[in-house]
């Protein structure tokens, strides 16, 4: 396999299961559409980060490591997953929460992720700027030093996009996945669409279908920042993955689709087309999406459909990556 290489710790419940969107393609009167239920890969309510750390932890542990260090959001599913990764793997783990999101209510900063990583035990630290991965990446290199001089060998997980992207080889592990799903249930995907945010999903799977020779397009929609600087990151990632799984030159600029018409108005902020597609998505098939990542990309995809990208006879895959736990700190969706 493409990622034999590479140390890994097993964490996910995989593979996560191919499920039809019936009532929501009805609905939307487009293509077939069908989810990747990544948001079932276990570890404290799942998500797609638990494919990512099987190798972030995997190389930290190889590396000897007894203590983990990374930064996100307040709502971070990476830091709420991260935490339960030490745990189950009996390490040390101390978080970063940075302040990305304002005019939340109080359930953003008491409920849903924030609410777990306190009932998990980590310690906590918090960063005063939302955007500012280097110094971010920074602080958490600095408490790694601190914890060095008190006997401990940390490992830190960073933010920024000038880092082996480790995490990626996950979704190169999930490009295989669901080539082997497509045969065996005789499915032809036309298209994958996704969010796209620090990346690492993105480029592990676009490289890793390139790689697997698939040239199913992969639609990512923007949750942090906007198309030209996601392109450019995405591009970057993606090369760097083709390389470590020994398949350099399989990613083109071609291959690369971002778009930022969801992101409004920025990172983890509501929208009504987000909104309209969380409602339509519970009410139609009993699934659950996030505000900041899962949402946008739905609402990115239901607007294809209505506006015809899409033909009838055409299938596209969703990519829920989770998020889940996020819903609990936005008590605004329910209100009218």
């Amino acid at each position: 396999m493409l990622t034999d290489n590479y140390p890994r710790v097993e964490l996910s419940h995989t593979p996560t299961p191919l499920e039809a969107l019936n009532n929501l393609s009805k609905k939307l009167q487009g293509p077939r559409i069908w989810a990747k239920r990544d948001d079932c890969t276990g570890l404290a309510m799942g998500g797609n980060k638990a494919r990512q750390l099987e190798f972030y932890i995997g190389d930290a542990i190889s590396k000897g490591a007894d203590t983990l260090l990374t930064t996100g959001a307040v709502q971070s599913n990476h830091v709420r997953m991260t935490i339960a990764a030490a745990r189950k793997l009996g390490m040390e783990v101390e978080v970063q929460l940075e302040k990305r999101v304002e005019g939340r209510q109080h359930q953003y900063y008491d409920s849903g992720n924030p609410f777990l990583m306190k009932m998990m035990g980590a310690k906590i630290h918090y960063y005063p700027v939302g955007e500012d991965e280097e110094g971010a990446d920074k602080a958490l290199y600095q408490r790694a030093e601190e914890l060095r001089k008190q006997g401990a060998n940390p490992y830190v997980i960073p933010l920024s996009g000038d880092h082996i992207p480790y995490g990626s080889l996950g979704y190169v592990k999930c490009a295989e996945e669901l080539i082997l799903q497509f045969k065996q249930r005789s499915l032809n995907i036309d298209a994958i669409v996704l969010a796209t945010g620090s990346a690492t999903t993105h480029a592990g799977l676009l490289a890793g279908l390139r790689a697997l020779g698939s040239d199913i397009a992969v639609y990512g929609f923007c949750v942090r920042r906007e198309h030209v600087a996601q392109s450019e990151r995405v591009l970057q990632k993606s090369r760097v993955v083709a390389e470590m799984i020994g398949c350099p030159g399989v990613v083109s600029e071609d291959d690369i689709w971002v778009d930022d018409r969801m992101l409004r108005p920025g990172y983890g902020q509501l929208n009504e087309d987000l909104l309209e597609a969380i409602r339509l998505t519970a009410k139609c098939e009993g699934l659950l999406l996030d505000p900041t990542y899962t949402g946008k990309a739905m609402a990115g995809l239901i607007d294809l459909v209505t506006s015809g990208h899409f033909s009838a006879d055409q299938s596209v895959l969703f990519l829920h990556t989770g998020g889940t736990p996020a819903l609990f700190g936005y008590p605004e969706i329910l209100e009218d």
